[in-house]
């Protein structure tokens, strides 16, 4: 009774091997029928005439980003942390809650070269990297743009005093 028992298993667990088994041949369709699809592309491609294209030049106009308009300047009362001196147009690379990520990118910029300077705003406690300070709005604005190569989002801050 066992040994039927155990062969009636083995016979419905082969069936069912067999059973799930893939043929080829679906396979072998499919391939075919892609095959021909991207031969019937190819010959619609090729049938198709192409136009002359005339090619016209474009005139365009400079434009400079050194005249922006000042609404887009944020006004912010600022206390200088590290002694220095801010002038009426600052270019700001970072805001930061943290007062040692501030001083981290401040050293930074001034292995770069820059004078950097964390200021920080009273009634935010943000503390602002400064990289270049300016008395006029368009030297301010030329080195932002300069310096949006390296940090693309630096704006410019007008001190209020």
């Amino acid at each position: 009774m066992k040994k039927n028992l155990m062969m009636g298993l083995a016979l419905v667990a082969a069936l069912a091997f067999v059973s799930c088994k893939s043929s080829e041949s679906s396979y072998k369709k499919a391939y075919e029928k892609a095959k021909a699809q991207e031969q019937a592309r190819t010959i619609a491609a090729d049938q198709v005439e192409t136009a002359p294209v005339t090619v016209t030049p474009v005139v365009t106009t400079p434009t400079t980003t050194t005249q922006a308009n000042t609404a887009n300047d944020r006004q912010e009362r600022l206390t200088v942390m590290n002694g220095g001196t801010l002038k009426a147009f600052n270019v700001v690379c970072g805001s930061f809650n943290s007062v040692d990520n501030a001083n981290n990118l401040r050293n930074t910029l001034v292995a770069k070269g820059y004078s950097a300077q964390v200021a920080q705003n009273p009634e935010t406690g943000m503390y602002r990297v400064i990289a270049s300070s300016f008395d006029d709005r368009a030297a301010a604005i030329q080195s932002r743009d300069q310096l949006r190569g390296t940090y693309p989002d630096a704006w410019l801050l007008y001190r209020t005093y």
